[in-house]
């Protein structure tokens, strides 16, 4: 039998494994940034976020800036997409390690063993020839993810030139390093459907919307709609341990917040400074809203071509590129075998 410490290459798919398991549920908020008159605001802002950062994890943007309206027009041409029969969502099919396209409930957590109850369309710029869907499939659909996804990388860049700032690299470190020109260029926007859950059905405890894990990338923002919960939390900075010793908290959708949190390449860049949080999305117990869920993410991943080190050296240095590949692949290794079995 393949132990842990043989499964996978990186620390962080490793521990992953042990992440299964339901826990025992608490009450806890997350913390809520104000980023009102960000540039007089800085320093202010910068401990706020670093203290969230360090403690949670997880955070909540309110007053960013970002539209209402535009978030709200995405979602609803996110819900038109899906919404195509699946013969017409497979012109668009997930390219193989390159995070474009649409896939159906192919990603398996290393946490569960199990395929999240999800489909999802990722857009990842230099790799969406071809998977764009026309003025005839869905209008305006490409020109507003365009208009969402820089809007969105924008708001990023600030948020993580904070953390630049207080990690003692140039303030416009990570803006260099997740730029939007080039063709090396790997941040995701991801659009999710999370399937509804029949009213006379009870879920298998082995199946998740969105099995335990961390994230991959630098930052996360997540665009939720209010009523529709599920996004769950476990606090602390170690992550360590044992499904069912871990403590989860839920996180509460408001329209006007975006929720954050720190991915895995942040932590190494930090020397692990900073703690990617570990996440989930359960399914819907009784009495709670059981219809379809829909979120959009946006991944703060650095180009192919970064290398990814600390200043301490803590970890060996990787690039970008294969960090994401290996991070990718451990996701998504059921991906052939679930298209097989649809057939």
């Amino acid at each position: 039998m393949t132990n842990t410490a043989e499964k996978y290459a990186l620390k962080e798919l490793n521990l992953e494994t042990t992440f299964g398991g339901m826990g025992k549920e608490i009450e806890r908020d997350v913390p809520v940034i104000d980023l009102t008159d960000f540039d007089q605001r800085r320093e202010e802002i910068t401990d706020q976020l670093w203290e969230a950062a360090t403690e949670v994890g997880f955070f909540q943007l309110s007053n960013h800036g970002l539209d209402i309206a535009l978030i709200k027009q995405a979602f609803g041409l996110s819900e038109r997409f899906f919404a195509l029969p699946e013969d017409a969502k497979q012109h668009y099919p997930l390219k193989k390690g390159l995070n474009a396209g649409w896939e159906f409930k192919s990603q398996v957590r290393p946490s569960t063993g199990t395929a999240d109850d999800k489909e999802s369309y990722q857009i990842t710029l230099p790799h969406m020839d071809d998977l764009w869907p026309n003025q005839t499939v869905v209008p305006e659909f490409n020109r507003v993810m365009l208009d969402f996804e820089h809007k969105a990388w924008q708001l990023g860049m600030k948020v993580l030139s904070c953390f630049a700032d207080r990690l003692g690299f140039e303030r416009d470190f990570f803006t260099r390093a997740h730029d939007r020109s080039s063709e090396e260029y790997q941040s995701t926007l991801r659009l999710l459907h999370y399937l509804p859950l029949p009213e006379s059905s009870r879920p298998d405890e082995s199946i998740w919307r969105a099995g335990a894990h961390t994230d991959f990338d630098c930052l996360t923002m997540v665009f939720q709609q209010e009523g529709q919960g599920g996004l769950q939390v476990s606090p602390g900075k170690g992550a360590e341990g044992k499904g069912d010793d871990r403590e989860w908290f839920s996180v509460t959708p408001k329209e006007e917040r975006i929720t954050c949190n720190i991915g895995d390449m942040l932590m190494r860049w930090s020397d692990d400074r900073l703690k990617s949080t570990l996440h989930r999305v359960r399914m819907p117990k009784p009495g709670d809203y059981n219809g379809p869920r829909y979120s959009m993410a946006f991944f703060c991943q650095a180009n192919k071509d970064q290398i990814i080190q600390g200043p301490e050296k803590k970890y060996p240095p990787i690039s970008a590129r294969d960090y994401l590949l290996q991070r990718i692949q451990a996701n998504f290794d059921a991906a052939e075998k679930a298209a097989e079995a649809r057939k």
